[in-house]
């Protein structure tokens, strides 16, 4: 009843919600480590009293407040659905908190770190021509990694240099792009080895995916953070990078340039502007500025 009850909620979260991937395979992990834990065969056997325990055991077991907060949330999440849908009368999740996270100021790269990480890719060679238009349209568009992996060639306009994303929750939104990403953009996808198989890639067989594989396939998220994480050892950047960090270095880069939180907001697509807020505390030159601007004897 268990295993059934969950895969329904997770399809859901799928379907219905457009939830990753990535998110549905950890909240699958957090409701069976939940379940087996704590010995239970029935959604209408859980109590309050197992819910605050699993999450005091958690912590005891030494789990960061991070994997907590995501068991927590996956936990909320879970019974709602089922009270929605009726399988149970009472939510069991009523009034339980999870650990109060940190807030944490996420790292982004300086401009010289970025001109030589876009300058990695070897453009004479079409796979390489390939990474470059993905890094070139990640970093001037500021798009989620899987919103990169997700674009469809009937979302880009190039001609007008805008592209359709379908976000978070399924909420659409459209962007720019810039004049930049969109020559790259073009280049990789007229070259005419994209059309044909050679020793180093297949040819296309999505006809739909902007991003293909070597397989001629959509490429994938996992794909792409082993990629980024290859240039960034090369790069000989200090600290762990991901593509995320790109997404980061955007937003602050925007900040810099004078751009203002609403629409930054609006083109990285964040449902709250609290989540935007948190580039403010990013750059060290904005805290320049300020002291420049406003301090007495500066």
């Amino acid at each position: 009843m268990i295993d059934e009850v969950a895969d329904r909620f997770l399809s859901h979260l799928k379907t219905m919600r457009g939830v990753s991937e990535h998110t549905i395979r950890n909240y699958h992990s957090d409701l069976q480590r939940f379940f087996q834990t704590m010995n239970i065969d029935s959604i209408n056997e859980v109590t309050r009293s197992q819910l605050r325990i699993f999450i005091m055991q958690e912590r005891e077991r030494g789990q960061s407040k991070r994997t907590v907060a995501r068991r927590v949330s996956a936990l909320r999440t879970f019974f709602r659905y089922c009270v929605r849908e009726k399988y149970i009368s009472n939510n069991p999740m009523e009034d339980i908190e999870g650990p109060k996270l940190d807030r944490s100021v996420p790292h982004s790269l300086t401009y010289e770190q970025v001109s030589l990480f876009l300058s990695l890719p070897d453009v004479a060679a079409y796979l390489g021509l390939r990474d470059r238009a993905m890094m070139e349209l990640f970093y001037s568009s500021g798009l989620r990694l899987s919103e990169l992996v997700g674009l469809n060639k009937r979302d880009l306009d190039l001609d007008e240099m805008l592209m359709r994303i379908l976000g978070k929750g399924n909420k659409e939104r459209v962007i720019p792009i810039t004049e930049n990403a969109a020559q790259w953009l073009q280049k990789y996808l007229v070259h005419p080895e994209r059309m044909k198989k050679t020793s180093e890639h297949n040819a296309e067989s999505d006809p739909q995916a902007v991003f293909l594989n070597r397989f001629g396939q959509r490429i994938s998220t996992r794909s792409i953070d082993r990629l980024f994480s290859s240039y960034f050892k090369r790069s000989g950047f200090a600290g762990t990078i991901t593509p995320h960090v790109i997404r980061h270095t955007i937003a602050t880069h925007w900040l810099e340039q004078g751009m203002d939180l609403k629409t930054i907001q609006l083109l990285l697509g964040h449902a709250s502007m609290a989540t935007t807020t948190i580039y403010t505390e990013v750059s060290p030159e904005l805290k320049k500025q300020a002291v420049l601007q406003h301090h007495p004897r500066a």
